[in-house]
């Protein structure tokens, strides 16, 4: 049976670390990195993990959520949906004058339906895919319009993705917590 997983929390606190480490004895994983570049520190965990547990992960710096090498796996880490809700804005408002109200829930829906279309593409397969995101919920409340912006579509976001998915974990300062 198909197994999507949210973690969640903030910058630093230790998601990336832990998706990695949930799948370490894995073979068959795709970690679908979504910047261009990959973080070294978790580039490095990965390949240390690796060969020290006799896997071989497919690590795709810069993915694209339609990818067809997808349906070729059976374990993904999907990092991170801030990233990616960050890009779809940069290009979709290139200026902060754009990001309207109706802009703001047109993006959260198309956004959710780029990811449950993964997420749909995982099930079929009978996949175990966990999702990373950052919860901008615990940070200062922004006063800048393209930050606030940014919080507000990254939240409805997020919820939408909880509720898709099988369990959901906090993370806080290293220590992961089951909320779902």
């Amino acid at each position: 049976m198909a197994k999507i997983t949210l973690i969640t929390g903030g910058a630093g606190s230790g998601k990336s670390r832990w998706a990695a480490s949930y799948f370490a004895e894995c073979d068959n994983v795709l970690y679908m990195c979504i910047p261009e570049e990959m973080d070294p520190d978790i580039a490095e965990r990965i390949r240390w993990s690796n060969e020290h547990n006799y896997v071989e992960w497919d690590i795709m710096p810069g993915f694209n959520l339609t990818d067809p090498s997808v349906e070729t796996h059976k374990f993904f880490i999907f990092d991170d949906v801030a990233f990616y809700v960050s890009e779809t804005i940069k290009k979709a408002c290139p200026s902060a004058d754009l990001m309207t109200h109706d802009k703001k829930k047109e993006l959260q829906k198309q956004i959710v339906e780029d990811i449950s279309d993964l997420v749909s593409r995982v099930q079929v397969i009978d996949g175990n895919m966990i999702i990373i995101t950052i919860d901008p919920g615990f940070s200062v409340m922004p006063l800048d319009p393209e930050q606030k912006f940014f919080r507000d579509v990254l939240n409805g976001v997020n919820q939408r993705i909880a509720h898709i998915s099988s369990e959901v974990y906090m993370s806080i300062s290293g220590i992961q917590y089951r909320i779902k």
